[in-house]
Parts: C-alpha cells; structure tokens; sequence
C-alpha cells in the first residue's frame, strides 16, 4: 500500500486528471485481455467513463458518486457507485435494477497491484454503509479482474456465459455491505 496516497471525493481540480485515468487505463485493460483491437469499443468506454464523472459534478440527481485515489495531485485511482448498469440490467433481466453499482473501478497501469483498488473499494464501502445502503453489485467482462473480483468477493451471482463472444463471460457479484466493512 501507498503511504501517502489520497482518497476523496471526486472535485472539479480533479477531473482532467481522472479523465487521463481512463483514456490510459481502459486501453491498457482491453490490451491485457487480448481484445486492444477493439478501437471502437474502448473509445466508447472512454467517453462513458468521461460523461459519468462530467454528470456526477453537473448533475447533483445524476446518482453517481466518484472517489478518487490521488498521490499529491495527481488521480492515479477512480471508483463510482451509482444505478445498475446496462449489462448487469440485461444480464439479470432486470433483478438487480434496485441495487445500485460499483464501477469506473480504474487505476493506473504503472500503480496497479499496490493496493490502490483495495483502499477504493474500502472508501466506498465505507461511504455506502454510512448512507445507509444494504447491497451493491458489480459487474465486469475483464477477464483480468473477474479473477481478482473472485478472489475479493467469491462466486459471482451470475455468469453470463458467452456475453461478449465465445469464452468471453460477463460475471455480476451481489454483495452486503456490512460484509466488508473493516472493523
């Protein structure tokens, strides 16, 4: 873990730098999963990632709340809990639409496996018991963290086989927040 790491809630200084977040990590996820052809999709993704924290500042009902993980001013961390996304609504057809979702869970490539993700998800784990929020869920197609998140939370409550092509599943955990709050 690193000792003088930051988190925060995400504030308007922030946003350029959060910004280069995904455009450098969301890249390096798809390469990671041997799919960094698909240019489309990881633009898209981008520019979703990009439009969920320009919403989460300029639209207070918007529903989505963003932490930052930062070392001195720089965001190296996001994570953001908001509505159920569209995968995780179509592949529980819908059962999951009242729980609300952690997500935009990126770190930079040159900081992953020191923790960060860990104390981000601790954050917002915190910040969702303290409004009172029984459950979330996640979701993820990344191969790469379907095999952290295993390891994090245990078996998904669904797996969507074959979601994003053949072999390529899309795993939704279901969580209780009180189970990971740190004591």
């Amino acid at each position: 873990m690193i000792h003088d790491l930051i988190i925060s809630d995400l504030t308007r200084t922030d946003m350029k730098s959060a910004y280069q977040v995904f455009k450098t990590s969301i890249p390096d996820a798809f390469k990671k999963d041997e799919i960094g052809f698909l240019k489309e999709d990881i633009q898209r993704e981008i520019l979703h990632k990009k439009n969920l924290l320009n919403d989460s500042l300029d639209l207070p009902d918007s529903g989505t709340h963003f932490l930052v993980a930062k070392l001195g001013e720089t965001v190296v961390g996001t994570i953001s809990f908001g509505a159920c996304g569209e995968e995780t609504r179509d592949c529980t057809d819908n059962q999951l639409q009242h729980v609300g979702e952690l997500g935009s869970l990126y770190i930079l490539p040159d900081h992953q496996g020191q923790g960060i993700g860990s104390a981000l998800i601790n954050a917002m784990v915190e910040h969702l018991y303290k409004q009172d929020i029984e459950q979330f869920c996640l979701d993820s197609g990344y191969k790469l963290a379907q095999k952290r998140w295993l390891r994090k939370f245990g078996e998904p409550y669904k797996v969507a086989k074959d979601y994003w092509g053949p072999g390529s599943d899309h795993l939704i955990w279901l969580c209780n927040v009180k189970n990971f709050i740190k004591k």
